[in-house]
């Protein structure tokens, strides 16, 4: 059998000064799926770098909550519906690296799918936030579809180590 490791085609990407390599000049390192995987993660940076934080920076304006502060420590609704936000917020950012580290792995193996299950994650994430930020914690509930892009990402690491093991 062959391991799922090894390069179909050999690998001809050393540039001239022996250094450095162009994914474009690895065929068999990487697949034209892991494309996907690629825009999944840029995808990934906008939805909690960039779209969940102008959702905590127009909070902030909105509830008049001044940097450095992380919660508003009130307890009225005004602080109540920002504490949401930024938890929102925290909480996405908190998952971020397992998600990461998980789709980057199963990437490696199953690129399609990986990508997909990242996209779904994703979905969830901005589903989480958005239920999140009304100023009832429990409409977080409605990003719950991140869970099953998650647990795909981490079955598919758990076959992938398997088959290394295995060597299938």
């Amino acid at each position: 059998p062959t391991n799922i490791l090894y390069a179909t085609r050999p690998f001809r990407g050393v540039s001239r000064h022996g250094m450095f390599w162009s994914p474009t000049k690895a065929p068999g390192v990487l697949a034209p799926e892991h494309g996907y995987v690629l825009l999944v993660l840029v995808t990934t940076w906008f939805v909690h770098n960039g779209w969940m934080a102008s959702k905590v920076m127009a909070a902030r304006k909105k509830h008049n909550i001044k940097y450095p502060t992380l919660y508003a420590v009130g307890d009225s609704d005004s602080d109540k519906k920002f504490n949401c936000v930024q938890r929102g917020h925290q909480n996405s950012l908190e998952g971020l690296p397992s998600f990461l580290a998980l789709l980057l792995s199963a990437a490696r193996f199953y690129p399609a799918a990986s990508a997909v299950a990242g996209a779904i994650y994703n979905i969830g994430a901005i589903r989480y936030m958005n239920g999140y930020s009304t100023g009832d914690p429990t409409k977080r509930m409605r990003g719950s579809i991140k869970y099953i892009g998650l647990l795909f990402l981490l079955g598919a690491n758990v076959r992938a180590a398997v088959r290394l093991l295995l060597d299938v």
